[in-house]
């Protein structure tokens, strides 16, 4: 008869307790603590916290107009130096990060709403499913420039048409996103078995197949943040976003435009804060992407 030892430390008559397996991290934040996560974040930051302290790191009014005209760096305590109309450049720049970030920051995750209450209605029946996908096509027939030029021919120039713009542009983006999310979703084995098991349709739409369908929505929300800052700055370099003499980065890069070959200061700091941001985003974006696809 073979006897057995019992091991140090255990209580005679129990069982040794099960060891438990380490908690996994949340995938958005694995993934935002990856160099290139870490990166884009810092990347990002830099920039929002340029265009929430605009005031402090300025100290001037981007509105008001000296005698300095074309002013070159340094001059009269002027970082980047002024615009053509004696305007300080480095407030003009921070004051446009902000404007810019206010406007995207309203407008995408607006789209992103919009286009998400239109797949679940898709979802729901197959005649609304048609004609969702009517409007999503009407409105990706046209190009975001296009559609810029339409909303602003009836509204005019302003930042209500910018936000509406970028709204619209992404409404189809993220609809079709979370529709094709649902529709591969609610075939899986999972979910046929919440549904054999009594569950009703509509649970099963919220309790499985929404929180696994809307995964890759993160990564959409930040891809989408970098086409809107192209779509702003590009509806206020065409004269139809922002109206002057409210600072956008876009508005700023279009004013240097003649002055490129004498001043190419006047350019470098719109130019330099798009990069950065656009960078810093695309950096977060492709970091959540990678996590995910594991």
């Amino acid at each position: 008869m073979t006897t057995t030892t019992p091991t140090a430390g255990a209580v005679p008559g129990t069982a040794p307790a099960a060891r438990k397996a380490p908690a996994r991290r949340h995938p958005y934040l694995a993934a935002l603590r990856t160099p290139r996560g870490l990166t884009g974040l810092a990347l990002v930051a830099l920039i929002v916290l340029g265009g929430l302290f605009a005031p402090l790191l300025s100290g001037h009014d981007p509105t008001a107009q000296s005698g300095l005209g074309l002013a070159a760096p340094g001059t009269a305590g002027h970082p980047l130096g002024t615009d053509d109309l004696g305007r300080d450049l480095l407030g003009r720049v921070l004051y446009g990060i902000r404007t810019d970030l206010g406007v995207i920051a309203l407008a995408v995750p607006l789209g992103a709403l919009l286009g998400c209450l239109f797949a679940l209605l898709a979802a729901a029946h197959p005649v609304a499913d048609t004609a969702v996908q009517r409007v999503f096509d009407l409105i990706l027939a046209f190009p975001g420039l296009i559609l810029a030029l339409a909303v602003t021919a009836v509204l005019g120039p302003g930042r209500l048409p910018v936000i509406l713009v970028i709204a619209l542009a992404e409404i189809p983006v993220f609809g079709r996103q979370l529709r094709g999310g649902i529709l591969v979703q609610r075939e899986r084995e999972y979910v046929v078995a919440a549904r054999v098991g009594g569950t009703s349709s509509s649970r099963a739409l919220v309790r499985h197949i929404l929180p696994n369908a809307a995964d890759p929505l993160v990564v959409q929300l930040a891809l989408s943040l970098t086409v809107a800052v192209f779509l702003e700055g590009a509806m206020s370099f065409l004269g139809v976003g922002v109206r002057p003499p409210e600072p956008t980065l876009g508005s700023v890069l279009n004013q240097s435009m003649p002055y490129l070959a004498d001043a190419p200061q006047f350019a470098a700091g719109p130019l330099l804060a798009v990069t950065v941001l656009v960078l810093g985003l695309s950096l977060v974006a492709d970091a959540l992407n990678r996590e995910i696809r594991r």
